[in-house]
Order: structure tokens, then sequence, then C-alpha cells
């Protein structure tokens, strides 16, 4: 490498450290009632970064995805999303979660929940287009144009005009992530996204997922896919009752895990 490339190669790595994460949780508090579901999560996510939350049913794990995709209100705390904040405790009326760059930190975020959610009443390519035309103004042409690349992408070019209820499971769950991916997002959130699946059915939306790891998407992922995780997390951060109880690479993680809590929780579902 010559002196100048290596000098270039400095640079951007220096620039890279320079900005901030793309998504940033600082004492976030999450409660519904009398329930306390999030308690002082701390949790950074850099770009590129695919970051696999493990535990428990009931530990947490959904609840912060929805709060990193503005879907739940926190009780305190910050999130922000490429540096902008998106959720701050308890907000004044004149809040910057109102702001119009809250609103454009969330146009970042794209999630893919464990049901499909798909209108039955409109093709598969309707679905997709659906949200292009409605939130971002395009035209049906033009909808169409990305909701065709983005059905491709994902192996259903095919089956563009299919009705859901033709499609099996796995074919509805890759039409809704063309839906996500047709709002062009930085970041992938994805909530137990095989888990409604029959087993046979796994591999094919697991390998859609791999491919936007490979691409270098910045994923949050919540799974019980263990080898899954293993393959595809630059690190696994397992929840229990709500905390943050251990993080680390997969391999750490899984194999060689501190916590007594997280031991005990591997033993489970690695021995099945």
């Amino acid at each position: 490498m010559t002196q100048t490339n290596a000098a270039a190669d400095l640079s951007r790595k220096e620039a890279r450290s320079q900005e901030p994460p793309a998504v940033q949780l600082r004492q976030v508090e999450k409660s519904y009632g009398p329930v306390h579901v999030l308690r002082k999560i701390d949790l950074a996510v850099g770009r590129a970064e695919r970051v696999v939350l493990i535990g428990a049913s009931g530990s947490g794990k959904s609840t912060l995805l929805r709060v990193v995709a503005g879907l739940e209100q926190i009780q305190a705390g910050e999130v922000h999303v490429d540096g902008s904040p998106i959720q701050i405790g308890r907000p004044k009326r004149d809040s910057l979660v109102k702001s119009s760059r809250s609103a454009g930190a969330r146009a970042e975020i794209g999630m893919v929940f464990q049901q499909f959610n798909l209108f039955p009443n409109m093709s598969a390519i309707e679905n997709v287009c659906l949200a292009l035309r409605l939130v971002r103004g395009m035209t049906r042409p033009e909808a169409k144009a990305i909701g065709e690349q983005m059905l491709e992408r994902v192996g259903l070019l095919d089956h563009r005009n299919a009705a859901p209820q033709t499609l099996s499971g796995g074919q509805k769950q890759r039409v809704a992530i063309a839906r996500a991916l047709a709002m062009r997002p930085r970041i992938m959130l994805f909530d137990e996204a095989t888990s409604a699946l029959d087993p046979e059915l796994v591999g094919e939306v697991l390998d859609v997922m791999r491919e936007l790891a490979d691409e270098g998407m910045t994923m949050m992922i919540v799974t019980h896919e263990m080898r899954f995780a293993r393959d595809v997390a630059s690190r696994i951060v397992f929840m229990d009752q709500g905390t943050i109880v251990e993080q680390g690479i997969p391999e750490a993680v899984l194999t060689n895990p501190q916590h007594e809590r997280t031991k005990t929780f591997l033993h489970r579902v690695l021995d099945h």
C-alpha cells in the first residue's frame, strides 16, 4: 500500500470513528403500568453491526426493538438514531421527539414483525408499493419499479401478482422484508421473523437476512435461532427481566458465558 493510500484509509477510519452510533439507547426505562419491562438500558449499535438479542420470552427484547422503531413511548432515558433523538423520556410539548429531525431519523428504520401483516386484498407487489405511494408520495410506476426490485431481491418477482393467501408462510415473510426494504432503510429490525413459520420454511427467510448482513446492513435481531445468531451476529446481547445481563462476540457469549442466568438460558435452548 502506498503512503498516500495508507493515509486515505486512515482518514476514512478516523471519520467513521467520529460518526455517532447508528442506534444508541441511554438509561432507557419502559413500563406498562406496574410492569417494568426495560430497566436502565444502555446500548450502542455501530454502523453495519449485527446485534442479536436473545433471552427468554418476556425479557424485554421485542419491547426494546419497538422502542427503537418509535412504536412505544419510554418513561425515561433517550434513544438516538444516527445522532438524532427519536425518544426522550417524559418529553415536553416542544420536545425534539416531535421534531422533523426525529421523524427523519425514524424513516431510516425498517421493521419486520413475527406476523406478516400483509393486506389480504392486495397482491404482493401492491403490499410492497403501498407505503412508497402513501408515505413517499411516489407515482404508481415509480413505486412499482422499486417494488419489483425488492421482490426480485428476496426471490419473489415471479410471485408479484400473487394474493397473500396463495403464498407460503416463508414467502409472506419475504414479501414483508421486501416491503421494509423498499423504504430504503439504513437500519433493519427483525422481531422473531421466523418464529411463526413451519421449520422447513425458516431457512428461506434466514437466507435473505444473511444476505442483508453480508451487504453491510445495520441490523438488530430478536431470534431463538442460535445457529443463525452464531453465524450472523457481530455481537450477541443476552437480556433477562428487562436488563442487559451479558453481551459480547458470539463465540464468547454462546460457548463461554460469564453470568449464571446466561448459562441457564443457553443450557435450556441449546440442549433442545
